[in-house]
């Protein structure tokens, strides 16, 4: 249960509205570096539909917290935020329970560490009430936001007021990314519609520098008539994810998934996002007959994205499907197609690279309504917005991650423009390439763990306040 406030005084003080995992890991970030911290929950007053108890840091739909493996994307963020001193691995770490190469907790046991270690810090102060409206923040007195994908309707809607309707999303539409080195070059081809952009056929030495092939370059992975219905056939048929009854999934015309067009017709997806005009097969001389176009997720052309391919198809199916594809029939999916419920903000446009609204000072966002994906990335957020901010309290010099760390890729994701922002989860594509290209797959993403960690301990060691534990004694 939340505690009565105690009776000292810290000179600094902050309001973090939201118990989950970017919330508590934010507050108690805060409160390691010397800022008195009030912890804003609404259970056990309210729950959203998807919560099931009154407990912090409430794990809703699944225990696991993903690979754990420093060849994982996830598995890295896990290791630096365990390194830098992070609430919640913590407590996963306490709560773990066996489940191979991934690391699960017991909820209960979960949420029980996260709670004992909140109730026993000296500078935090938890209250249960409902919040509606963005409170007001000072300097001196900032707040944060964490209230997770299903903020309240009276909060979302006080949120669009500040930051415009335009910029605020309550349901997301993710396309599918695949790694670039799974691509089968030999069988798709550069080129924008008209040739706008570059246009070279594929290959092993196909260029891979995204200067060189303009920023409308994309790759196509070309279709015949035999190949493109038989993919619609699977697209129709396969298992569907289905929406839970908090969700009300409300399609909009302009980002439909995938499977819902190609039911509407044999021919809808040859006359949308798979059709084939103004593109021209090299090997062929002619126009093919539909194309499955790629375009690439970040600078270094590490990683591409299916272009207009968001599915609620399950994990399986989007395995066996899209490797129907030509040119994607070994593919490595980095981030699955997903549609569902989700508030989030058009961060690279609304937020500073400190997690602070542009239009509304003092007042900062962590965790999914950031427009990241998953328990650990919310960590991550939550951990970055209350160290940042705990550096800017305290008069110190404000130092983001390196960009080549996981949880620099983390607001590399935040911050980077993007025609049409949407959540995702951590990936290599988050982070820069590493120099050494021949590596194998696998000895690449391990190199890039190497590399992250000793950036990591670099970048903890620049600070006073980087590494909070040791600065405790400090404040107190």
């Amino acid at each position: 249960m939340p505690r009565a406030s105690r009776s000292r005084r810290d000179p600094v003080k902050a309001t973090v509205i939201g118990g989950g995992l970017a919330g508590c890991e934010a507050a108690y970030q805060l409160a390691e570096r010397g800022v008195a911290v009030t912890l804003v929950e609404q259970k056990p007053v309210a729950r959203t539909p998807a919560q099931t108890s009154d407990r912090l840091c409430e794990l809703v739909c699944s225990n696991s917290l993903r690979g754990a493996a420093l060849v994982n994307a996830v598995g890295l963020l896990k290791e630096e935020l365990r390194r830098a001193g992070s609430l919640i691995l913590s407590a996963a770490d306490v709560a773990k329970v066996p489940a191979g190469g991934a690391l699960a907790v017991d909820r209960d046991k979960f949420s029980g560490a996260v709670e004992a270690r909140l109730d026993a810090h000296p500078r935090i102060t938890r209250e249960a009430r409902v919040v509606t409206e963005i409170p007001e923040a000072t300097a001196e007195h900032p707040v944060i936001l964490a209230t997770g994908p299903l903020t309240g309707d009276a909060l979302a809607a006080d949120l669009a007021k500040a930051v415009g309707q335009a910029h605020l999303a309550y349901y997301d539409a993710i396309a599918p990314i695949v790694a670039a080195d799974s691509i089968a070059w030999d069988r798709v081809f550069r080129q924008s519609r008209w040739g706008k952009g570059g246009e070279t056929e594929g290959g092993d030495d196909a260029p891979m520098d995204a200067e060189a092939l303009g920023d409308e370059a994309y790759v196509n992975c070309p279709m015949d008539e035999e190949q493109y219905k038989a993919f619609v056939r699977e697209l129709v048929a396969s298992q569907k994810v289905e929406a839970r009854s908090f969700e009300d999934v409300r399609y909009f015309e302009g980002c439909l998934p995938i499977e819902i067009m190609a039911a509407r017709g044999e021919m809808t997806l040859a006359f949308g996002p798979m059709k084939p005009v103004g593109l021209t097969d090299p090997k062929t001389g002619r126009r093919p007959f539909a194309v499955v176009q790629l375009r690439a997720e970040d600078e270094a052309m590490t990683a591409y994205n299916l272009v207009g391919f968001q599915s609620r198809m399950t994990y399986g199916e989007q395995n066996r499907v899209f490797r129907m594809i030509p040119g994607l029939e070994e593919c490595e999916i980095q981030r699955y197609a997903t549609v569902h419920r989700n508030t989030f903000v058009d961060a690279p446009v609304l937020l500073d690279e400190t997690l602070q609204l542009k239009a509304r000072p003092h007042v900062y966002l962590a965790g999914q309504i950031t427009g990241v994906e998953g328990y650990v990335e919310s960590a991550g957020s939550g951990f970055l917005c209350g160290v940042l901010l705990a550096q800017r309290m305290r008069g110190e010099a404000i130092t983001p991650p390196p960009k080549d760390t996981a949880l620099g890729g983390l607001m590399t994701h935040v911050g980077r423009p993007q025609p049409k922002y949407m959540p995702s989860n951590i990936t290599w594509a988050c982070l820069p390439p590493h120099e050494n290209r021949r590596l194998k797959k696998r000895d690449r993403y391990q190199a890039l763990s190497e590399r992250a960690i000793v950036s990591i301990e670099r970048w903890l060691s620049t600070a006073p306040l980087l590494r909070g534990p040791a600065i405790v004694q400090g404040v107190a």
